[in-house]
């Protein structure tokens, strides 16, 4: 009994290493997070990425996708990092890095979706976004949803921005506010390239009061291999791409995760177990 009990602790540190040197399975994580958080192709109509983008969020950290937070924790701006799927992928820039509220799964997205962050020309260095140098054309303003109205899903996009990027009259101006506009037109109209790296957070004021559609929680263990030495450069994915069938955990509306699986994860599998233990502890 004492050998069962410790060699989950034992391979759970093992696999918590093994998964955050792998940019290449996040990538693959979040592509199918987006699917299952309704953002593809509610939202945008494809995501395709070949890079991981974390926003780190002070007292909070590197925020896990759909990780809900609360209107004081992402009121000040986060720093973006944005990491290579693998070696062949290039990040020379620039880009532009938006932030918008897509709302709460299942919403009326006809009028658009709210602009909270709109930058063009951002650059990476070392691995993080600069905006020394870029225009801001709506400064960060922090989630602020409607009380009642369930989890808002925000979500960080940055697209690769070519040469003949120029953006539409209305966008071509410095610190425009907060308002509602249709991000996929605006990067059509502005000639933006693909979403190079993406990831969202969800965060509610008060208790929502009508009923909202679930999202499924994504396990690594669904999503198939991916190989970490060949790909694209900036603005495909580097990895296969695959799509996660329903698992052992569930989320609440908007990403936050229950588990409903408990002792089935103990198999005769060492490799299945591995698998479920990463799912749990870095993608849950």
């Amino acid at each position: 009994m004492f050998n069962f009990v410790v060699l989950p602790i034992a391979l759970a540190s093992f696999v918590v290493a093994q998964s955050a040197s792998n940019p290449a399975l996040e990538v693959e994580a979040i592509k199918a997070h987006f699917q299952q958080a309704g953002i593809v192709p509610a939202g945008i109509p494809s995501f395709d990425p070949s890079a991981v983008l974390v926003a780190d969020y002070a007292g909070v950290g590197g925020a896990s996708p759909g990780q809900a937070l609360t209107r004081a924790q992402v009121g000040p701006a986060p720093a973006i990092t944005v990491t290579p799927a693998n070696s062949s992928v290039s990040l020379s820039g620039p880009f532009t890095l938006a932030m918008v509220d897509f709302g709460a799964v299942g919403s009326d997205q006809s009028a658009g979706v709210t602009r909270h962050w709109l930058v063009n020309g951002v650059t990476i260095d070392n691995n993080a976004v600069s905006n020394a140098s870029a225009i801001a054309i709506t400064q960060y303003a922090g989630p602020a949803p409607p009380a009642g109205s369930g989890p808002h899903r925000y979500a960080f996009l940055l697209f690769a921005q070519p040469e003949s990027f120029a953006p539409p009259a209305d966008f071509s101006q410095p610190n425009i506010g907060v308002s509602l506009f249709d991000i996929n037109a605006y990067a059509r109209d502005s000639g933006l390239g693909a979403i190079v790296a993406g990831n969202y957070i969800t965060v509610e004021e008060g208790t929502a009061t009508a009923s909202l559609s679930a999202t499924s929680a994504v396990e690594t263990s669904t999503l198939a291999p991916v190989s970490t030495s060949s790909g694209a450069s900036s603005g495909g994915s580097s990895s296969t791409r695959s799509s996660s069938s329903p698992a052992s955990t569930s989320t609440a509306p908007g990403g936050g995760n229950a588990n409903q699986n408990g002792a089935a994860a103990f198999t005769t599998s060492l490799g299945w177990l591995a698998s479920s233990v990463a799912a749990f502890v870095v993608f849950a």
